[in-house]
C-alpha cells in the first residue's frame, strides 16, 4: 500500500522546474553584477594603494570574486537551454578526442581508464563541443562519487544505425535509484556540486536525439551508464 504523504508534504509549495531555472539564472546574474562592481571597485583601489602587501591581497580579493562569478556563470550554463550547432563528424574522431580530453582533463587518473572502441566510419551529426561536455561530466562523476577499486571501461561500437557507448564503473555499494537517472536535478547537493551534471548531460544528449541510461549490476558490482546517439551515415 502506497504510503500517504505528510502533512509537511501536502503544506510544501510546488515549484516547477521552469520556474526553477528563472530563479537560478536570475539569482545568478543579480550576484554576477554585483560581483563585477566588487571587482571595479577592488580595482580601483589596487590603483590608489602603494604598499606591496596590501596590492597582494588585493590581488588575492579579486581572483576570489573572479572565481565566485565564474562558479555562478556555470551554473546559469547548467540550467541553460541547450541549443547545439550540429555538424557531420566521424565517430572515430570524436572518440580519438574524447580520450585526448579525459586524458588531459584528469591526468592523475588517465591511467585507470581502459578504452575500446570500434565504430569504424560512421558519421554522427552532433554539436562536438557540447558531446564532449556531456561525455567528460560522466568521467568527472565517475571518480568523484564513492568508486570502488578496478579501472573505469569506456566502449563504444555502433549497433544498427545506433552509437552505443558504456562506460562501466566499479561501486562497492550503490543502493541509488537508477530508472529516472539524469532527471532529478538538485537532488544530490555537496559543496561546489549541485546536483545539475547528470540533469545537463541528458539535456545536451537528447538534444542530440539520444539517450542515457543507467543500471547497477550488483554479481560484478558495477556502474553501468549507456549513451545511445543515432549514426547519420557510414
Amino acid at each position: 500500500m502506497a504510503e500517504k504523504p505528510s502533512q509537511d508534504a501536502k503544506n510544501s509549495p510546488s515549484v516547477s522546474w521552469s520556474d526553477t531555472v528563472r530563479f537560478i539564472r536570475q539569482l545568478g546574474h543579480d550576484l554576477r553584477n554585483d560581483l563585477n562592481a566588487i571587482e571595479l571597485q577592488s580595482a580601483y583601489i589596487g590603483e590608489l594603494e602603494k604598499n606591496e602587501e596590501v596590492l597582494g591581497e588585493i590581488k588575492r580579493l579579486r581572483e576570489m570574486v573572479s572565481g565566485m562569478a565564474s562558479t555562478l556563470q556555470q551554473l546559469s550554463q547548467a540550467v541553460g537551454d541547450v541549443r547545439p550547432t550540429l555538424i557531420s563528424y566521424r565517430a572515430t574522431d570524436f572518440m580519438e578526442d574524447l580520450r585526448r580530453k579525459i586524458g588531459h582533463d584528469f591526468s592523475q587518473e588517465n591511467a585507470e581508464i581502459t578504452w575500446d572502441f570500434r565504430v569504424g566510419d560512421a558519421m554522427l551529426n552532433i554539436d562536438p563541443q557540447l558531446l564532449q561536455e556531456a561525455f567528460t561530466e560522466l568521467f568527472a562523476n565517475a571518480f568523484r562519487h564513492d568508486r570502488g577499486k578496478g579501472a573505469l571501461v569506456a566502449t563504444a561500437k555502433i549497433d544498427k544505425d545506433r552509437f552505443l557507448f558504456a562506460l562501466c564503473e566499479p561501486k562497492a555499494g550503490f543502493n541509488l535509484p537508477t530508472e529516472n537517472w539524469g532527471r532529478e536535478p538538485l537532488r544530490k547537493i555537496s559543496q561546489n556540486h549541485y546536483g545539475l551534471g547528470l540533469n545537463r548531460v541528458r539535456a545536451i544528449l537528447e538534444a542530440h536525439g539520444g539517450e542515457m541510461h543507467a543500471l547497477y549490476d550488483s554479481e560484478r558490482s558495477t556502474l553501468i551508464t549507456r549513451v545511445i546517439l543515432p549514426v547519420s551515415g557510414g
